[in-house]
């Protein structure tokens, strides 16, 4: 099986629907609400693991009824070994989410305990990196975090795979520490300052990132290895809430790449999973199985640009 190590968040999602997406100091009426789990490394972490990978993860969670809440849950996700830290004086990490009837969100998170994952706790781990092929990390952790990881990763032999989200600056040298980053076009804007995500990627391969994916939603992904350019088409499907659909993405192309499978298969598998998890609500409820990838890559009429 592939293997794969996600460091990152663990969440509980509060969810309310609406008919739009308010302005900037408005109030709207929701019309459904929902508690779920969510935190983008866990989302990654649950994504790998439907997708087919023996999946470690690494999260640090209050010593509060959310923590107990994550910890049975994540238990019964298929993760190989869930490696769920405890800290006793901050709160489990709350995200806040509005969706709207296209399936578009906004979202505010309260990291609480996802802040005290330090880079301490991942050296004093650093054992589960041993026979790991891949590590995928995020930002909702400490940057400090996210370098320690990587860094521990590369001298490990790992392949690395960071996905910028939420959007913060990145330093050039955690950059080269860096086999594939993949942001998507709002993220790759505000690390390069260009809207162009052709740009923004060459941008990028020149701060020392070996890989640029660049996901476009429904449009597919762009990918710029050195100087070649490759885009990979979407899905068209049904989408009813987002939430989650870069998760399932950077998931299952961890999954892929952990596999042995060549790049643009591996992204075409992520683009999978990403357009099915917008099909269904919720972050963690709507990750697809490998099962469901498989069947929407072999649907080539659904692919974006071929129908």
């Amino acid at each position: 099986m592939p293997m794969v190590l996600v460091v990152g968040s663990s969440n509980i999602d509060l969810v309310a629907s609406v008919d739009r997406l308010p302005n900037r100091g408005e109030t709207v009426l929701g019309y459904h609400f929902a508690q779920s789990f969510g935190g983008k490394g866990a989302n990654q972490a649950v994504a790998a693991a439907r997708a087919g990978g023996d999946v470690t993860f690494l999260s640090m969670l209050g010593a509060d009824a959310n923590g107990l809440l994550i910890e049975q849950h994540l238990a019964t996700q298929g993760l190989s070994r869930p490696v769920l830290l405890r800290d006793a004086e901050a709160p489990t990490g709350v995200a806040m989410i509005l969706v709207d009837h296209n399936g578009e969100n906004q979202i505010a998170v309260v990291p609480g305990s996802n802040g005290r994952l330090t880079p301490v706790a991942v050296r004093q781990h650093r054992e589960l990196m041993v026979g790991v092929r891949v590590l995928l990390v995020q930002m909702e952790i400490p940057m400090e975090t996210v370098r320690e990881a990587l860094s521990l990763a590369k001298a490990h032999g790992l392949t690395t795979i960071l996905n910028p989200a939420p959007a913060a600056p990145v330093p050039s040298d955690l950059l080269r520490l860096v086999d594939v980053l993949t942001p998507n076009e709002t993220e790759a804007h505000a690390l390069t300052g260009s809207s162009d995500p052709a740009e923004a990627a060459r941008i990028l391969t020149g701060r020392g990132v070996g890989t640029i994916i660049v996901t476009c939603g429904a449009a597919g992904a762009l990918m710029i290895s050195g100087h070649e350019a490759t885009r990979v088409p979407g899905y068209v499907v049904e989408s009813i809430d987002s939430t989650g659909a870069g998760d399932a993405f950077n998931g299952v192309l961890a999954c892929a790449m952990a596999e042995g499978a060549p790049i643009t298969s591996a992204i075409e598998r992520a683009n999978a999973a990403g357009a099915l998890a917008t099909t269904g609500r919720g972050a963690q409820e709507s990750l697809p199985t490998k099962d469901d990838i498989e069947r929407l890559c072999r649907s080539k009429a659904t692919r974006m640009g071929t129908a």
